[in-house]
């Protein structure tokens, strides 16, 4: 018979959630392995038996942002408007996720921490999400909305608008006295509907 798992599923999540909070409250210099396993009321022994140390715990963040960004984006609710859906997704998506964990978005979109190195199968995770987002821009190219356009390429640009949006408003750079969200969904508004005219 094998011996038990000591840490289980329980113990990583808690372990990740008080990464990410340390991230919130002491930015990169506070995410230690002890610190984390402090928070947790465990030890440090937890975080090398599930991460494997402090490299491990920094893919698996990086992991844990895609994986919630792709999450949110699939359960975006599809209407009879691919276009208006596809603002839906930068909007209630994107925007959610970087505002509600910026700092995970601050660190797999922004390279906050020189220590993360993600490996292929890390990197998987992305590439997970962004097949999600094209999902929703493949349903405008069925609707002609794409004026002959690239789903791949169109789905970069519209990643590329969200992560800028996103950055602008987390280092408060939006004017004063909009609404986030109302910038936003022009912003994407005025791209999806750009898109519908036809390549020259």
């Amino acid at each position: 018979m094998g011996r038990p798992r000591e840490h289980d599923d329980q113990t990583r999540a808690a372990l990740l959630a008080a990464a990410e909070e340390l991230l919130s409250r002491q930015g990169e210099q506070g995410l230690a392995v002890r610190a984390v396993a402090d928070a947790v009321g465990t030890t440090t022994r937890a975080v090398y038996s599930v991460f494997g140390g402090k490299d491990g715990l920094l893919r698996a963040l990086y992991v844990r942002a895609f994986t919630l960004l792709g999450e949110r984006v699939a359960g975006v609710r599809a209407s009879d408007d691919p276009a208006a859906d596809l603002v839906a997704v930068g909007v209630r998506a994107f925007r959610w996720f970087a505002t509600t964990h910026p700092n995970l978005f601050r660190l797999t979109f922004e390279g906050s921490h020189p220590e993360l190195a993600p490996t292929t199968d890390d990197i998987g995770s992305a590439v997970a999400a962004r097949r999600r987002l094209a999902f929703w821009v493949a349903r405008c190219a069925d609707a002609g909305r794409l004026g002959g356009r690239d789903v791949a390429d169109v789905t970069w640009q519209f990643h590329a608008l969200c992560q800028g949006l996103a950055s602008v408003e987390l280092r408060g750079w939006l004017p004063r006295g909009r609404d986030p969200a109302r910038v936003w969904r022009d912003a994407l508004e005025a791209f999806v509907a750009g898109l519908a005219a036809r390549r020259p």
